[in-house]
C-alpha cells in the first residue's frame, strides 16, 4: 500500500492507550473503520526490550492499514528502533506529540515536544528519513500552555521535512481533556498547510464527525472516546454519508457487539488479565442506555468468559436508543 486513505469518508480509529489493541481494532474495522492506530508505543521500551512493549504491536493480516504510534523524547531512539519495525512489516508511523499524561511528559515525549519545537521537528524528520515518503504523520495539540499556540509554526515545519499528514486535537496540553475542543483552529490549520489534516477531539457521535468536517473543511476525522463508547460510530458516520460501504456492515446491536468483542479478545488472548480488561471495557458501551447501572453491575460481576457472554446476550434484549 503506497499511501493511507485520508478523506471524509474514511474515518480513522485513534491510538487509545489501554484500549486500541488488536481485538478492539478488528471490532472497529468490521464496522467501517478505514485506518486504525496502535496504542502508543515507547521507542525507549522497544530499544531496551521493555516488558509489555512488544505486545502492543500485535497485529494480523486483516489488521490493515495500520499506523504504529510512537512516543519518546530522543530522536536517536527512533532511528535505532524503526528499522527493526520496518523489517517486521510495519509501514506507517505516527509521532505522538499530543499526549498530556505525566508519565509520557517525563520522557520528553508527547505534548512536551511542543515546548521544544526544534526537537519535535528533528524527531519527525528522523522518522521520515527512516520510513520513507508518505509513511509518517504527527499528532499535535494547539500548544502546551493555554493561549501559547505554536501549532501553525510546528505544522509548517513538519510539512517542510516531509511529514505526510497531521492530526490535531485542538486543545492545549494543560487542558488535558477539559473544556471544549476548538474546531475553528482545525480550519485555520487546514488553510495553512497543503498536506492532509485529520481532526480529533470531542467527536463523541457520528453527527459530531459530520459537523466537524462541515465546519472546518479538514481532510478526515479520527474517532477516539466516541469509539470507546460506541464501536459502531464508524458505521453510523458512514450511514450519515449514505456511503455504499454501509451495505456490507453489520446491523446495530449493542449486545452482539459486546459478544463479538468478548470472543475476539478470548481468541486473541484468553488469559485472566485479558478477561479483566475486557470486563472493564464493556460497561463503557452502555452509556446512554436505560438501566445503565444494572447493566454495568451485571457485566462487572461476571466471573468467567461464559458469564460475560451471557451478560452480553441479555443486553441484546434491552432497548437502546442508539440502536
Amino acid at each position: 500500500m503506497k499511501s493511507l486513505p485520508i478523506s471524509p469518508d474514511n474515518p480513522w480509529l485513534a491510538p487509545l492507550a489501554g484500549y486500541s489493541d488488536l481485538p478492539f481494532r478488528m471490532l472497529c474495522r468490521k464496522r467501517g473503520c478505514a485506518v486504525a492506530c496502535t496504542e502508543m508505543v515507547s521507542v525507549k521500551g522497544l530499544k531496551y526490550d521493555g516488558k509489555g512493549t512488544k505486545a502492543l504491536l500485535a497485529t494480523s493480516e486483516e489488521d490493515t492499514p495500520l499506523v504504529v504510534q510512537l512516543f519518546g523524547g530522543e530522536p536517536q531512539d527512533y532511528s535505532d528502533t524503526m528499522p527493526h519495525l520496518i523489517e517486521q512489516g510495519y509501514s506507517f508511523f505516527d509521532l505522538n506529540s499530543g499526549c498530556p499524561v505525566k508519565k509520557v511528559l517525563k520522557t520528553g515525549g508527547g505534548s512536551a515536544l511542543h515546548l521544544d519545537p526544534d526537537r519535535l521537528v528533528e524527531t519527525a524528520s528522523t522518522m521520515v528519513r527512516t520510513a520513507g515518503e508518505g509513511k509518517v504523520g504527527v499528532k499535535i495539540r494547539l500548544g502546551f500552555m493555554n493561549g501559547e499556540d505554536n501549532y501553525l509554526e510546528i505544522a509548517r515545519r513538519l510539512e517542510d521535512v516531509g511529514v505526510a499528514w497531521i492530526t490535531m486535537h485542538p486543545r492545549y496540553a494543560k487542558q488535558m481533556f477539559s473544556g471544549e475542543a476548538d474546531w475553528t483552529k482545525l480550519a485555520v490549520l487546514k488553510q495553512s498547510v497543503s498536506i492532509p489534516v485529520i481532526g480529533s477531539g470531542d467527536l463523541f457521535t457520528a453527527e459530531d464527525g459530520m459537523e466537524c468536517i462541515r465546519q472546518t473543511g479538514i481532510d478526515g476525522i479520527m474517532f477516539a472516546r466516541g469509539a470507546l463508547f460506541d464501536p459502531a460510530i464508524f458505521a453510523r458516520y458512514l450511514r450519515l454519508l449514505d456511503h455504499p460501504k454501509c451495505d456490507d456492515l453489520p446491523p446495530f446491536d449493542l449486545g452482539k457487539t459486546m459478544e463479538e468483542h468478548i470472543n475476539i479478545t478470548r481468541e486473541f488472548d484468553g488469559s485472566t488479565r485479558s478477561f479483566r480488561k475486557i470486563r472493564s471495557i464493556l460497561p463503557r458501551y452502555a452509556k446512554g442506555m436505560d438501566g445503565i447501572r444494572t447493566i454495568r453491575g451485571r457485566l462487572t460481576a461476571c466471573a468467567d468468559w461464559e458469564e460475560l457472554i451471557e451478560a452480553a446476550r441479555e443486553v441484546s434484549n434491552l432497548t437502546c436508543e442508539r440502536c
